[in-house]
């Protein structure tokens, strides 16, 4: 008698927008990052294929702790969809499996899910590298991931004014007008984001662009700067010489050194893998510092690990469970 398939709960976007709050997934993924220092997680590792207009990328992790969990994630990342197709830049599922027996426990949509952990990520990096009376911040990339990397920021420190840039028409004025009225705080559209960067406490970049968009004359003194866009190899947005002029923090070293910021600073010879600071979880668990000197400038490479996936979607699934959720099939039948 063969035993019966164990039912796989399916998701949607809705449904993970609905069950997964920015707050939560804060918390959620600096624990992850914890986990990842305690020896509780499964390696995280990235495969990638480049097309003509976009690409594709996948990513695993697991956690290991009460219950085992491992994700699969696989995400479509296309920048000009939204001009061109009316369609997201980014689209994907995740697949969540029991890390015990590898029963496929939920397939939900993806789009929720990054965008909310890649701006929990930069939150929790915040948190521990920008200085505590950080309060101006500068937002490059005035889509969805730039709106919510504000919203995490709010999160973990005061903001007083915010200057936003975005390479498309009109998108900076849009951003300015609707994150002014959400967060209640001073949000300015500019064209030349070089003329305000430097009277930043905070700059991320959330962009798809292949050139360096900020240099290391371009930062000031005690600014805390997140990478977030270099999630490919083509992809750059900090020059080398930023990264090796400042305390650099990556997500997942070898990861960085593959596609992120740090990637072209070691092509460039700017830097070896040994002058990186640290990983995030190191910091997160104080095994190497944070932020040491109000002067010190830092940076987070921020290439987008599936740690983050895994923390994200386990509490996706539990929070489903716990509420009751019913839209599922037997995917072994």
């Amino acid at each position: 008698m063969h035993p019966v398939p164990r039912r796989t709960l399916l998701l949607s976007r809705a449904d993970v927008r609905s069950l997964l709050d920015l707050d939560s997934c804060i918390t959620a993924v600096e624990a992850a990052f914890q986990a990842q220092a305690d020896g509780a997680t499964l390696p995280a590792g990235v495969l990638g294929t480049p097309t003509p207009d976009g690409g594709f990328h996948v990513k695993v992790a697991g956690l290991t702790r009460a219950r085992r969990y491992y994700v699969t994630k696989i995400n479509a990342n296309f920048p000009c969809n939204p001009a061109r197709n009316g369609l997201p830049t980014i689209q994907g599922v995740v697949a969540l499996f029991d890390g015990s027996d590898g029963t496929v426990l939920a397939l939900m949509d993806s789009m929720e899910i990054t965008t909310l952990r890649t701006a929990a990520a930069t939150a929790v990096a915040a948190k521990h590298l920008a200085r505590d009376d950080a309060r101006t911040i500068a937002i490059l990339g005035c889509g969805i991931q730039g709106r919510s990397q504000l919203r995490a920021l709010s999160r973990v420190r005061g903001i007083a004014r915010v200057y936003a840039w975005d390479g498309a028409p009109n998108a900076a004025d849009s951003y300015a007008r609707e994150m002014a009225a959400e967060l209640g705080c001073e949000v300015t559209a500019t064209e030349r984001y070089r003329d305000i960067v430097g009277r930043c406490d905070i700059v991320v970049t959330c962009t798809a662009s292949r050139l360096p968009l900020l240099y290391a004359a371009d930062v000031s003194a005690g600014a805390f700067v997140a990478g977030v866009g270099a999630d490919s190899e083509g992809k750059h947005e900090l020059a080398p010489d930023l990264l090796a002029r400042s305390t650099l923090v990556v997500d997942v070293l070898d990861q960085c050194a593959r596609i992120g910021d740090l990637h072209h600073a070691l092509a460039a010879d700017a830097m070896r893998r040994g002058d990186v600071h640290a990983e995030l979880a190191d910091v997160v668990s104080g095994r190497r510092p944070g932020r040491r000197l109000a002067d010190e400038v830092t940076v987070f490479d921020s290439t987008g690990t599936a740690l983050e996936d895994v923390a994200a979607a386990a509490m996706v699934y539990e929070r489903a469970l716990a509420a009751g959720h019913t839209r599922d099939f037997a995917l072994g039948a």
